[in-house]
């Protein structure tokens, strides 16, 4: 099985050495995607409701790259560095999933790159 690197221009680019995503086979492996504005690099302005929806805006833009959707994805784990904001990000999550939902952890850290107070990674299966 090969493994294939995915990028977009339009998420934003690895802070780090990692890919945006990897294809292997039939499943594409997200990396966690924070609040960074791909046109910036800087996280966006607001809470953590703009926060949320800007991470599944990375996520979808590497999704799409990899030729899945959110429809494609069978799991999800979510990073908060305050579980205080489960609620707001589970609506936030929740409108962007629909369908089957992926199965999900969500774990609360210490701390997320940049100050970031989300993040969100996923794994998606291409049945096409």
């Amino acid at each position: 099985m090969s493994k294939i690197a995915i990028t977009s221009d339009r998420a934003p680019r690895a802070i780090g050495p990692y890919s945006q995503a990897v294809k292997a086979g039939d499943l594409v492996f997200c990396s966690g995607q924070i609040p960074i504005d791909p046109a910036t690099g800087e996280l966006v302005a607001g809470g953590i409701e703009e926060q949320t929806a800007q991470v599944i805006k990375n996520l979808t833009e590497v999704l799409s790259a990899a030729g899945a959707s959110w429809s494609d994805v069978v799991k999800t784990t979510i990073y908060l560095t305050d579980l205080a904001d489960f609620a707001i990000v589970n609506q936030v999550y929740g409108a962007a999933v629909g369908g089957v939902l992926p199965a999900r952890a969500t774990v609360q850290v210490a701390a997320l790159p940049k100050g970031a107070a989300v993040e969100i990674e996923a794994v998606a299966h291409l049945s096409r």
